[in-house]
This record gives structure tokens, sequence and C-alpha cells, in this order.
């Protein structure tokens, strides 16, 4: 409870002068900062711009007016294509197990060092304004400072990608973005053009699923897993490359929102998932994931069901065990928003000595992709020397001049070889990056995908078969909201077509809660395969007994039992969660005089924020709440989206009474304390099918 309110004003101290016009100056005093132009020139009045008389027209003579209005039209550059809306904070890397005897970057090497690192999470598909809670795909950027250079690991929360070949990137982006012709739906899947897109195209069908799994709505980005999505290659001393993908795995556990609830949050809080990542670093619980490894060489690849160098392909935990090796540590927010988290430059091809790349074709077309968008997006090759992007290693090389070049060449050489300036930086074979000698086949040139990329449908039958059946419900429900806003009925039935490879099940609740027959399966490039199952793809199935990174709402008003409040309070930190206070208004006055401030009033902090809820209230204000609308939502919502209630008195006799909220397990009065705790916990997944109708 924050019952410190202090209602001092410190602009009173801080030289306020009243100007001609009522207008409010603040005047610098010996000790403070003066405001001045870009050229360091002190401006002795911010409110006004200089006039021809008090009513008279502007002067064009007024440089500080033109200068301050002139960057102020120039404040945003372009957005990015896909990745725009995106939220980041700075951490360290610490490797905790060496694997030298697979690589020679250092940063893989030397055990108990920390790497400085800047790690970005964003969706996909919306623009920088949109919300943070959309079913998408999400990414997970991490750009690793090391002492050889960047190392930019740029994946997504998902282990695979939507296609096979970076030539149809540019398609899958203009089917999923809002159509050309109505500028609309923002931020979201569920329209014609994508749904058209991917049912012509059955190497998108793995991607899809999880999409439209729990995956697709993380409860926050300290809850995601994180991906390579590719195989990469690790070289050692002796040339000798192993396979490597590379996995986030984040301490809290993976945890999701259901979709209900999302929808909601976008409303309440479009900005929950940055406010979220902000509050958590703020109050010291610094996000921390294991980093992790699948290490596999070239003929245990070959050994696959399935071809590694295709991104739409996921290797099971079950075949290939992760390797924890490391942890990254999210611990401090950025200063600034725009100079480092919309400035921040990432891009595959960015990578120490002893990382390399394979012949995955997503990923050789994402090394030009990348580098190309920077150089639009940020206007120049000299993206590197902003800060957020420099390489925090001694660097030296011969490019110059450019858009925005910041540094100063003190030399008459930059190039090489040559022999007028002996200090001028010179390549070394010792320490360099060498590319992988890969012996190549024979193969004629051409534009051609090989078989091995054939098999569309055993993926995505493996992840469907691995989930628990409240994941599958889902699943089958999100299949049908989003076909449900597609229009083009052809569409729909190409769709189902097929659904029914990966899973008949699937495709028959889909078609039943659309209203339609089941067509004939698509014809299928591949036979589909039944894949061992694997619980690595559950969500819900791995939801960890903790409350560490919960939050608990606790619901007071006027004359609330402060010493229940915190009861709870106490009890719900002691395990790790944190805690709001909402309350009808901003201030309220406890039992025992003591005045505190909410941190959410009851309009603005609906229950879809908590992960479980606490009501403390005495019976005067319970009969008012139970005349309020959001109160009333507060608690149905709770109860509708599966989470645990602990209840008073009153509450229970003028409000939940009122409501259809069956007094089940997760339903408690306030003396069962210990009950809410570990009820807060998880989710009570068998009341859903009473609240709601699934696929």
């Amino acid at each position: 409870m924050n019952n410190n309110i202090d209602h001092t004003d410190p602009a009173k101290d801080m030289n306020t002068e009243r100007g001609n016009g009522g207008e409010t100056h603040q005047r610098a005093g010996d000790d403070t900062k003066v405001l001045t132009t870009q050229q360091g020139v002190a401006i002795a009045d911010n409110q006004n711009s200089l006039k021809a008389g008090s009513r008279g027209p502007t002067l064009l003579e007024d440089f500080v007016l033109r200068e301050k209005i002139n960057h102020f039209d120039h404040e945003r550059i372009p957005e990015r294509i896909v990745h725009a809306r995106g939220s980041a904070a700075h951490g360290y890397f610490e490797l905790t197990e060496s694997l030298e005897e697979y690589t020679t970057a250092k940063v893989l090497t030397e055990t108990g060092k920390q790497t400085p690192l800047f790690t970005r999470f964003s969706t996909v598909a919306g623009n920088k304004g949109s919300k943070d809670t959309p079913r998408d795909v999400r990414g997970f950027a991490v750009k690793m400072y090391t002492e050889e250079g960047n190392w930019d690991i740029v994946g997504n929360n998902m282990p695979i990608f939507f296609i096979q070949d970076a030539m149809k990137f540019p398609d899958l982006i203009h089917a999923v973005k809002p159509e050309p012709d109505r500028g609309f739906p923002q931020a979201a899947s569920a329209h014609d053009t994508f749904w058209d897109f991917v049912s012509l195209s059955p190497e998108t069908m793995h991607n899809l699923i999880w999409l439209m799994s729990d995956r697709g709505l993380p409860r926050s980005l300290r809850m995601m897993e994180g991906f390579g999505i590719h195989s990469y290659r690790l070289i050692n001393k002796d040339g000798k490359s192993t396979f490597v993908r590379f996995h986030w795995k984040p301490v809290l556990g993976v945890q999701s929102t259901t979709w209900d609830e999302a929808v909601k949050i976008s409303g309440a809080d479009p900005d929950y998932h940055r406010r979220d990542l902000f509050e958590s670093i703020n109050n010291g619980d610094y996000p921390e994931w294991e980093f992790g490894v699948q290490l596999f060489t070239e003929e245990e690849a070959n050994a696959f069901p399935f071809d590694h160098l295709d991104a739409t392909k996921l290797i099971p935990e079950e075949l290939v065990p992760v390797k924890v090796v490391g942890k990254m540590v999210l611990n401090r927010y950025p200063d600034n928003f725009f100079a480092e988290t919309e400035q921040v430059a990432f891009c595959p091809s960015h990578l120490p000595p002893g990382v390399d790349f394979s012949n995955d074709p997503l990923l050789q077309g994402r090394l030009f992709s990348y580098l190309d968008t920077q150089l639009s997006r940020l206007g120049s090759p000299n993206f590197a020397q902003i800060p957020i992007n420099a390489p925090k290693c001694p660097f030296a090389n011969n490019q110059q001049d450019g858009h925005m070049q910041m540094q100063v060449p003190k030399t008459r050489v930059l190039y090489e070889p040559q022999s007028l300036d002996l200090t001028r930086p010179r390549e070394s074979a010792k320490r360099g990056f060498n590319s992988f000698h890969e012996q190549l086949d024979d193969g004629v040139k051409g534009r051609v995908r090989d078989e091995s990329f054939a098999d569309h449908y055993s993926q995505p039958r493996m992840f469907y078969r691995s989930q628990t059946a409240t994941e599958q419900a889902h699943i089958a429900t999100a299949y049908a909201f989003e076909l449900g806003k597609v229009d083009t009925a052809h569409v729909r039935t190409r769709m189902l077509s097929h659904l029914i490879h990966i899973d008949e099940d699937l495709a028959n609740r889909v078609a039943t809660a659309l209203g339609m027959e089941l067509p004939e399966p698509a014809d299928a490039a591949a036979p589909v395969q039944d894949l061992g199952t694997s619980k690595a793809v559950q969500t819900i199935g791995l939801t960890p007994d903790s409350l560490k990174g919960r939050m608990i709402g606790i619901l007071v008003a006027e004359g609330s039992n402060s010493s229940e409040v915190k009861k709870f309070e106490d009890a719900a930190k002691a395990q790790g969660a944190s805690v709001k206070i909402v309350a009808p208004n901003k201030e309220v006055v406890l039992d025992d005089g003591t005045r505190i401030q909410a941190d959410e009033r009851l309009a603005g902090g609906p229950s879809v924020m908590f992960d479980a809820i606490v009501s403390i209230i005495m019976p005067d204000q319970a009969k008012k709440l139970a005349k309020d609308s959001s109160a009333l939502d507060w608690f149905n919502d709770a109860f509708n989206h599966c989470k645990a209630i602990a209840y008073c008195g009153a509450t229970d006799e003028f409000i939940l009474s009122k409501l259809p909220v069956e007094k089940d397990e997760f339903v408690t009065p306030l003396a069962e304390l210990d009950a809410f705790i570990s009820n807060a916990k998880s989710r009570l997944w068998e009341r859903e099918p009473k609240v709601r109708d699934l696929a």
C-alpha cells in the first residue's frame, strides 16, 4: 500500500512567473541548467515567438522558433516495416558452461564473464502505435556487445517461421498487413488476404498452428521463450563445424493470456507488455532467461525425419536436448526510448568469429534484407555509429564520409594495402572471421527448392497432438475465430482441407464452429508422418507452480480493513508476486485512518490486468459497487478467465450473489488465505467450458 502521499507542488520553488498573457515562465537559477539552442545560445523566452507587436505577425528572423519547429517537424524516422512496435531493455549475458569444444567465440568459451547486451521484443504485424496484445508472433532480438564485435541473435518467440525461402517474405507481410484498398485491419491476421495466402502456401501450416495456440498471446514479455529459428554453425579452433540452434528459456516459465483477456487488455492498457517490462525492472524483479543450445552434427542432421535447413521445422528437444550454457538478465530500462529502442539496428549478419551461417535459404535472404532495411530506415550507412548500435570493443576500418558521419579519421590513408601510415588497421588471419569451408555438391544452378522441404504437415500434427486438452480447445477456437472473419468461402474451405492433414478432430471442431462441411483433404506434397509428441511445445502444461512474476489485484474502498489488506499483500509478495491496489477513487481512507493512494482506479484497472484478485470492502461500499458495471465486470471477468478470487462477506452478499459466479475451489473466502495463494499460481481450466463456448 502506498500511504506516503505527497501533495507538495515543486513548481512553486522553480522561479515560476506569469507573463503578460498569463503564460507560465520558469526561470533558471544560478544552480540550474540554462535552456539553449542546438548551437548553445541561451534562450530568454521559451513561451512566445518573436512578433511585430504583441498582436502582430510572427517574424521570420526568430531563429529560436525556426530551430524548434524545424526539429519537431523532422522528429520521426520511417518505422520498421515489420516489428515496428517494440519494447527493449539493457542487461548482460553470462556464460556458465564453456563451448570451447565447439567454437572459438570468446562469448561462448569464457565462463563467468558478463557481456553487455540489449534485447528488443516486438509484435510483427502492427504499426508502431498499435497494441501490445494482438494474436501475433513476437520478435525476440538480442544484441550482445562482445569483445570480438557485436553478435545479433535475431529471432522470435516461436522456433519456426511461416516460409522456407526469403523470396516469399514480401508476399507474407503484404498478406497479413492491412489490406491496401481499405487500410484495415491493424495488427490482425483475421482477414481474407492473410488466410488466402496461407491456405495457398502449405509451408505456413506449422507456424500458423503455433500462432493459433496460446503462444500467440503471451502473458508478459518476461514469460516468452526466444528462438534463433535457423540452424547456425559453431566453428572450433580446428575448423570443425557443429550445427546449433539457439534458445532463450524464461526463468518465470512460458505463460499466456486467453483470447478474451487479450482483447480486453488491449482496450484497458494497449501498453500492457511495455509497462510490465518497465515496472518489473524498476521494482528490481529483473527478467531472466536461460540460454541453451541444441548441438548436432551433419551426420545426425541427415538422420532427422525433416530437413533442419527448413525454417518451418523445429528440432524436438526429445530428439536433440537443449543444453543450458548461460543466462541473460535484463536490469536496466532504456534511458531514452527513441535513441535506443527505436534506433537499435539488428542484423543476423552481425556475429563473432567462431559462429557461422548455415545454408537455410530464409536465413540467407535475411542476411541481405536486414542490412538493407537499416540503410533505408536510419538514413545512412553510418548507423553503426549510433551509440546503441556501436560495438563496445575496439573497432577500426577504412570507411569514410556519408550522411551523419560522426568519426573524424586523422590520416591521409583510408585504403589498403598501403605504405604511408603504419598505424592503420590491417587484416588478421588469426583473429579474423573465417567462413566454414563447406564441401558443396555439383548441383545445377537454378530457382529450385529441395524435396526435403516438402513435408508441410507432420510437425504441425506433432505440435497439436502434443498439447493439453485445454490448449487444443484454444487452438481450435482460434482457428474458428480467425476464419470466422474471412468472408471468402473458398478460402475457408481451402484452409479446412489443410487442417484435415494436421488432425481430423481439429478440422471437425473448426468446421462445426463455422457451420461448414469438411472438404476433401488438400494434396500433400509428401507423406504425413506421425512424429513423437513433445511436451516442450506446450504452454499451459509448462506453467510453473509459482507466484513469481504474477500480479495480484486487491480491491479496497473507504473503510476497508487495513490489516486484511496488509495480510494478503504480504503473503503475495512473500511468494514473489507483485500487488496493485484497486479502488473506486484514487485515494481512500482505510479503517485505521490511513489514507492510501490506489495504483489503479476501478474503472481503469480491470481484472484482466491481474492474475488473481482479492476483494476487501465494507458493506456500504459493496452496496454501491453492486450498481457499478465496472465492479461487476471486475469479478465476472476474473471468474470467466479461470482465475483465483478471494472475497469478504460483503462482497459475497452484495456482489457475487448477483453474478453467475460458482463457488468452486478457486473462489474462496478471505479466511482461506493459504488456499488463495496456492490457487493464484495457476488457473482453474476446468471452469472454462462452463463460461464460454470452445470449438
